[in-house]
């Protein structure tokens, strides 16, 4: 029995198969401020505020005196005659007693431990303000690859539709007899190689969206669609006081408070030399002699032959580190702003330079080449090295732009200066 396909009924099924596909979402536009506002409360900034959180703790902890220590013995226990008779507690002859004893601490161990666990608290505070603000760095750089990613690919999608439709001139040519089927063949290439480039420029706008998406976690990767302009040059980079701005930084405020801790955790450590004081005081309960017995005591360790030195030496040897850490922290800080100050200045320039004479110019340098091999007065080698200069400098107009964008903003935050939030 021979099987013959129903066309008519793949007719009817084929409009309900296309309606029951899912529909991509809806692009959704996101601004820059949208941006920088949504990294403020992403996973990392969360992780930083939960260390925050246990160092404050930690300052609860420390600020405290060592709780008193609440005792009871019985003692005199005659294994071989034995007690007595009568009551257990009032007639047999037991050593009852009941103590409490509490612990003086010397050498203001508690206000040192509490002010290293203060300092402590201060440098994740400042941690915290730096996270913040990396995440947002992040985002900007995030956002305006994005921004880029679109840019790239409606310049892709511009020359795809160009390479497409010279492909289908020249085959519509090649039938009339009036081009060679060796030209109509590097037009169909040249158009395959568009698309080509038109379907990775897209796939790096969805890697785009997913980096800035980790970052803010707003709507979906497929939905996210950077909405904005290009930020202009802002004057004044030059002339800023950079020693001024090291100090301010939210890196270097840690590093100093790491400082400051670990010289109260020496100042500590030394304390320790000082041996603290145990009071203590006991009521005795002793049928057949007395009833009411009282004792009071005191204790201290004895330091013989070790006076803390490996405490003391831990604790220099951190103190040290931590002083080092602040010194690398301020290079460190220094370079990258210096680094970034010559970054605004240079990209601005060549960005300016690109849209202002290289990419207008290649603009008109291909539009020529166009007219020109419409009318037959260039070749189609002449033609395609126009399209593909054209598409070079457009790409690279596109990363000037970027560069830009991303080194002012990271300079902007970098500085506590308002970000220079690009026109919808």
């Amino acid at each position: 029995m021979n099987y013959r396909p129903s066309w008519r009924w793949a007719g009817l099924l084929l409009p309900l198969a296309l309606h029951a596909q899912p529909s991509s979402p809806p692009l959704q536009p996101l601004s820059l401020q949208q941006t920088l506002q949504a990294a403020q409360d992403n996973l990392e900034v969360a992780l930083s505020r939960r260390n925050l959180a246990g160092a404050q703790a930690d300052i609860t902890s420390a600020d405290r005196a060592p709780l008193p220590v609440l005792s009871a013995s019985v003692s005199q226990i005659d294994l071989k005659n034995g007690n007595g008779s009568g009551r257990v507690l009032q007639d047999r002859t037991y050593d009852k007693s009941l103590g409490l004893d509490w612990t003086w601490e010397r050498g203001n161990k508690r206000e040192l431990r509490t002010l290293t666990a203060q300092r402590t608290a201060d440098a994740a505070r400042a941690e915290l303000q730096e996270t913040v603000l990396q995440q947002r760095v992040a985002a900007l750089a995030a956002f305006y690859e994005l921004l880029a990613a679109q840019e790239r690919l409606d310049t892709n999608t511009e020359l795809d539709g160009n390479a497409t439709e010279l492909a289908r001139i020249a085959a519509r040519r090649l039938q009339a007899g009036d081009l060679s089927a060796q030209e109509t063949a590097r037009t169909e290439i040249e158009a395959q190689r568009a698309r080509a480039e038109r379907r990775q420029a897209e796939l790096e706008r969805q890697r785009s969206a997913l980096a800035l998406w980790q970052l803010t976690a707003l709507a979906t990767p497929q939905q996210l669609q950077a909405r904005a302009d290009w930020p202009a040059p802002v004057p004044g980079i030059a002339s800023v006081d950079l020693e001024a701005l090291v100090e301010e930084r939210a890196d270097v405020q840690a590093a100093r408070a790491r400082v400051e801790a670990a010289q109260a955790a020496l100042d500590a450590s030394t304390a320790l030399k000082k041996s603290d004081i145990t009071w203590g005081v006991s009521y005795n309960h002793y049928p057949g002699t007395s009833t009411a017995l009282m004792e009071l005591r005191m204790q201290m360790p004895l330091q013989w032959g070790y006076a803390y030195q490996g405490e003391i030496g831990r604790a220099s040897a951190q103190f040290g580190l931590a002083q080092d850490a602040l010194e690398r922290t301020r290079r460190l800080a220094r370079q990258e702003l210096e680094r970034l100050q010559h970054e605004v200045l240079s990209t601005a320039e060549r960005a300016a330079v690109f849209d202002a004479e290289i990419l207008p110019r290649a603009r008109r340098v291909a539009e020529g080449a166009e007219l020109a091999y419409r009318k037959g007065a260039l070749s189609l080698t002449d033609l395609l090295d126009a399209r593909r200069t054209l598409r070079v400098t457009a790409l690279d107009a596109v990363a000037a732009r970027k560069e830009h964008a991303q080194a002012l903003g990271a300079w902007q935050l970098r500085t506590g200066q308002t970000v220079t939030a690009a026109t919808p």
